[in-house]
Formats: structure tokens, C-alpha cells, sequence
């Protein structure tokens, strides 16, 4: 596998063989690697493929092999100082003390060199730290506490919340008996500046209030009272005539309707029965 040629993220690249190309290419590769925090594995490293070193998550085996010479132009062969420098200075500092500079030729440097220059060795565990998960009873015991807290509060009045003995102790007909005329000659000003009194509950509100009057039912009338049942009851039937039709339409009512149908003595008796 190469440097340019790694596999699906996040897996790290194992650099097999690299013989290095044009170093715009490997840069901005190694910039996806940073991105992307990479673990960037080096075996066999040349060239533009030494820009891995500058990478916080790169590692070397003690038998890699890495290459390092200038840049030059492809097709001339002339020697490029300005990339040549970046490539240098994008080493460790360790590794560009043991360089010293980068030369036409190659300079090696084998992975345990490097490993003692301070690159990290591939076969070392890393550790890794991991925010400790609550267990599964914790977590419920931490959710019910709060669901527990937040019916609690939308429950509870914030009179109560402030102060239950002394707001349900509270005589409600002290607020009755109170003279009005105090309260109007009171100062605003003191008024504004005194420290607000804590609410009552609400029951203690309404019992405060004075209770509305109820009106009583109307009496019966004297004609549904004992003695005048069976004058209603034997009330005459009030005869409705027939509506008047337009020519040609069949009436939808018979002619002798009435509007109260004649009571028999049986049901007379139970009206009465009933008034009483």
C-alpha cells in the first residue's frame, strides 16, 4: 500500500512501499491525514513520502527504511531550494539534527534509528482514554431523581415552595377584616420599597374570597300545587286547524290533530299521583 493510496477511514494507512512523487500531491495528502487523525504506519518511506513525519499520529517499525534527498524538478533534474527547504522543515527537530540538511543523494535512516530520534515504534500499545459511561442502573437512577424533581416543581406552587407553614397557617379572615381605608392611605413609595410578601396558595385565595349568593328555585304554582292537578290534567285539548295547502299538495297531518292527545282516567290519576 502506498501514501496515496489509503484505505476507508478511520483505518490506519500501512505504508508498504513508497518511492515518493511530486510533493504537492503527498502534501496535501498528509493534510487529509491530519484532518482526519490518522494512524499513519511507515515501512518503506521515500522522498515527498517523508512529509508522514511531520504527522502526530505516525509510527515506524525498528525495521522501516526511510529515504530523504532533495526535490528536483522532473524534467530538468534541477534541484528546487525553496520545496527542498519546506520538505527539510517539516521533519522533527531531532531528525533534522541527525539530517543535518538533504543532499542530491539519498540519506537512510532505518525505523530504529528514528525510534530513538523520538518517533513513536508501531509494536508500542497506545493508551487511549475513554470518559467513563455510567452503568445502566446509575443512569436510571439519575433520570428518575430528575424526572422526580421536575413533577415536584411543576406541581407545587412557589408559594409553598417559599414558605408552606406560614402561607397555610395563614387566617383567611384577617385579609376580611382588615381596614380598607388603610391600605388606600398607604404610601406608593413605601409600598414600592417594602419587600413583596410571598403569595398565597390559591385554595387560600378562594377561600378568602366572599362566597357568591345562590338564588333559591322559583316556587310551584298555585295551579301544579295539590288540588289544582286534575284541573291541568283535564285541561281541554287545544284543537290546531289544519294549515292551509297549495293546490295540488296532500297534507301531512290528519285533520282531527290536536295538541294534547285525550288523557284517559288511568293516566289522570297517575299525574296526580305524580304533583303530589
Amino acid at each position: 500500500m502506498t501514501y496515496l493510496d489509503p484505505p476507508p477511514a478511520p483505518a490506519p494507512v500501512e505504508v508498504v512501499r513508497d518511492i515518493g512523487g511530486y510533493v504537492k500531491d503527498y502534501r496535501e495528502q498528509t493534510e487529509i491525514y491530519r484532518r482526519e487523525n490518522r494512524d499513519v504506519r511507515l515501512h518503506e518511506c521515500r522522498s515527498a513520502c517523508t512529509l508522514a513525519l511531520s504527522l502526530p499520529n505516525v509510527c515506524v517499525y525498528p525495521d522501516s527504511l526511510i529515504k530523504f534527498h532533495q526535490a528536483y524538478d522532473e524534467t530538468t533534474r534541477i534541484v528546487d531550494e525553496g520545496v527542498s527547504q519546506d520538505l527539510f522543515q517539516s521533519y522533527p527537530p531531532a531528525v533534522r539534527a541527525r539530517l543535518g540538511t538533504l543532499t542530491r543523494q539519498y540519506q537512510s535512516l532505518s525505523g530504529a534509528e528514528l525510534i530513538e530520534l523520538g518517533i513513536r515504534d508501531c509494536r508500542e500499545k497506545r493508551t487511549i482514554l475513554i470518559a467513563q459511561a455510567a452503568s445502566p442502573q446509575e443512569r436510571g437512577t439519575a433520570i428518575g431523581q430528575a424526572m422526580s424533581e421536575i413533577v415536584a416543581k411543576l406541581l407545587t406552587p412557589a408559594s409553598l415552595v417559599a414558605s408552606p407553614s406560614a402561607s397555610l397557617t395563614a387566617s383567611p379572615s384577617a385579609s376580611l377584616t382588615a381596614s380598607p381605608s388603610a391600605s388606600l392611605s398607604a404610601s406608593p413609595i413605601a409600598s414600592l420599597s417594602a419587600s413583596p410578601s410571598v403569595p398565597k396558595p390559591r385554595a387560600v385565595e378562594m377561600a378568602s374570597l366572599p362566597q357568591p349568593v345562590i338564588p333559591l328555585p322559583p316556587s310551584k304554582p298555585a295551579e301544579l300545587r295539590a288540588g289544582g292537578s286534575s284541573k291541568l290534567a283535564m285541561a281541554a285539548p287545544l284543537d290546531i286547524s289544519p294549515l292551509k295547502l297549495m293546490p295540488g299538495a296532500l297534507p301531512l297531518l290528519p285533520s282531527h290533530f290536536s295538541a294534547y292527545a285525550p288523557l284517559k282516567p288511568f293516566q289522570v290519576k297517575m299525574i296526580e299521583s305524580h304533583l303530589r
